[in-house]
């Protein structure tokens, strides 16, 4: 028994020289063992362990965001007020001031969130995300939703797993493109634990956070979207899952009811992304301090909720009741109690439902709420195809199907405002074990979604990132260029003269230097002219000229100014326009910086195309 001890004590000594040379002394032991096996597998089969580890982390943090929510929310509905409209006009206005103070006390105010903030860091941080957002992000949006914000956890639950995907890379010492992939495959499994719908959430990876991403390696994505889904059907009490049981038959006489709904659905969700722009633009043009916006966006969305409670929270439970055929429960419950409940007034309440959802959601998220798109898509969705059907009933037909068009409504609300046909398909498709309805979900799905592209061919959501570089789009030549910094290209030694130094010594910095181009510049520094060896060449045997003449007077103007600002895709263009190789830089005070080559952007283009095609 000794020697048996004694060789395992001599093995883990072994072990640990093994860690120490590649300086790994102070990782933690799992760490250790994680080092170790990144060393001795092959790196598909680390990356499908990275995608086990990161799928079961990021799963377990949509089951405690989920966890959490529902407790606040179980825990609030049991304060007794003596009056409900109290409870409305508390607890959305608490939630959106207390997730601001938050930000500001804990995070210091760092509150970049939303799908646009992970397609920032792919394209700009090489998908490195910060670490706070492992947790952040469950925070924020456990106390807005939980409280009533009119938001979805989705999105809150893709960045926390992007970042889990991200970080766990990072410690990993991984390249771009594996940490880029297990940042979506954390990404998947929170939207997968999200919804138990492990095909929707690769479909969320594919449609929207690989875009222009080329990837041959998926399986980590499949393993992390079942470990996410597998935790959340583990963990999850049923009636915390989003699921549907309750539906009819597809038949296809019905199709003209899906046609008409997914052209319904898709000018909606227009109407749905016009109102959420329109109110980020005035709420961000408010002089108020950040705490005040919070306050304000709070009166706003209790005003709603007391008005139509069922833009209180994410709002599935609302969807469920149209299934369920308990829609007049939700009417007793807002101020339409005091008219008569009939035909038109359910279907008065259901339209200034949807038209103020888009308001309510709006207002959650920009005056300092956290949530997502993702669940007031649905709910939307889910209300127009119900209001839908109750109209196509008013007027006279039969057999109308009621709970496939809620559900297929879902599908092409959120195709039109996520421009995510797919993961919407998939996800209604898994959440309500409606595999059959695949050709109605696809009807109304691709309808609206092309609705969408018709007005806006990129989700405006993104468009403001997209058009200034910031984001990958599905050019990929593009992203690539985008991928590069002007900041790298720019030649550091230029060499400069001043503008009324004598050609001699201008023949001196010929000879004493390596450049073929020159800056003339002022005292000041501020770029006067360019001069190349061609310019010069004419004076370099022409002594009785070169004594007479200054460099102002044989210096000529650049054919271009390449600013710090440009991106290298306009200067590439600029560089095309002029027919040139080298043009100098200056800043806004037109203070010269330096050269940029044509051929150094090109190069390192290919080389970055190189990287992504290995």
């Amino acid at each position: 028994m000794k020697i048996h001890n004694k060789k395992k004590y001599l093995s883990f000594l072994k072990f640990k020289r093994d860690f120490q040379e590649y300086g790994l002394e102070k990782a933690r032991s799992y760490e250790l063992i994680l080092h170790w096996l990144n060393n001795r597998l092959s790196r598909n089969q680390f990356l499908v362990l990275s995608g086990i580890l990161v799928g079961c982390t990021a799963g377990l943090a949509g089951v405690i965001l989920k966890t959490l929510v529902h407790t606040i929310h179980n825990f609030i509905t049991h304060i007794h007020f003596e009056y409900q409209i109290l409870f409305y006009i508390v607890f959305p206005f608490l939630g959106i001031v207390l997730t601001t103070g938050i930000v500001i006390t804990l995070f210091k105010g760092q509150d970049r969130k939303g799908i646009g903030a992970i397609l920032y860091e792919i394209a700009q941080n090489s998908s490195i995300v910060a670490s706070v957002k492992m947790y952040s992000q469950v925070i924020q949006s456990a106390v807005t939703v939980g409280l009533g914000g009119s938001a979805g956890l989705e999105s809150p639950i893709a960045v926390t797993g992007a970042a889990i995907g991200s970080n766990y890379a990072q410690t990993y010492r991984l390249s771009y493109k594996e940490r880029t992939l297990l940042l979506a495959a954390g990404a998947t499994a929170g939207i997968a634990s999200a919804f138990n719908a492990p095909i929707a959430g690769i479909m969320f990876a594919f449609e929207i956070l690989l875009t222009g991403v080329v990837f041959t390696d998926f399986i980590p994505l499949v393993v992390a979207a079942v470990c996410g889904s597998l935790l959340s059907r583990i963990l999850l009490q049923e009636d915390i899952l989003f699921r549907f049981y309750t539906r009819e038959p597809f038949n296809y006489k019905n199709v003209p009811y899906y046609l008409i709904l997914g052209i319904v659905t898709g000018l909606y969700a227009r109407y749905f992304v016009v109102i959420s722009q329109k109110v980020e633009h005035f709420i961000k043009g408010l002089q108020l301090s950040r705490m005040r916006k919070a306050m304000f966006g709070g009166l706003v969305l209790s005003l709603l909720c007391v008005l139509f409670p069922p833009l209180f929270g994410e709002g599935y439970e609302t969807v469920k009741a149209f299934t369920n055929g308990s829609t007049h429960s939700i009417i007793r419950n807002s101020f339409f109690r005091y008219f008569e409940i009939g035909d038109w007034t359910i279907i008065i309440f259901l339209v200034l439902v949807c038209l103020l959802k888009a308001f309510a959601t709006s207002f959650t998220i920009f005056s300092g709420g956290n949530g997502g798109n993702f669940a007031p898509s649905l709910f939307a969705g889910g209300t127009v195809g119900y209001l839908f059907a109750l109209v196509c009933q008013h007027i006279g037909f039969t057999d109308v199907p009621v709970t496939n068009l809620v559900l297929v409504g879902m599908a092409g609300a959120m195709s039109g405002v996520l421009y995510a046909p797919l993961t919407a398909i998939f996800l209604i498709a898994e959440s309500s074990f409606g595999y059959d309805l695949f050709i109605p979900l696809m009807i109304v799905s691709i309808i609206s979604y092309l609705i969408a592209k018709w007005f806006s061919p990129i989700s405006p959501e993104l468009k403001s990132l997209a058009d200034q570089g910031k984001i990958f789009t599905n050019k990929h030549d593009k992203n690539l260029l985008f991928a590069l910094r002007t900041e790298d290209f720019i030649d550091q030694y230029s060499e400069t003269i001043n503008e009324n130094a004598s050609v001699t010594e201008l023949f001196e910095l010929v000879k004493n230097g390596n450049k073929n181009i020159f800056a003339a510049v002022d005292e000041a520094g501020k770029l006067k002219g360019i001069l190349t060896l061609d310019d010069i060449r004419p004076y370099l045997f022409n002594k009785e000229m070169d004594s007479l003449q200054t460099v102002a007077q044989i210096m000529k103007a650049p054919p271009a100014v390449i600013y710090r600002e440009n991106q290298p895709l306009e200067i590439l263009q600029i560089f095309d326009d002029t027919g040139v190789w080298n043009l100098p830089v200056t800043n806004e005070y037109n203070d010269f910086v330096g050269f940029i080559s044509k051929s150094s952007i090109l190069m390192s283009y290919r080389q970055l195309l190189k990287e992504y095609s290995d």
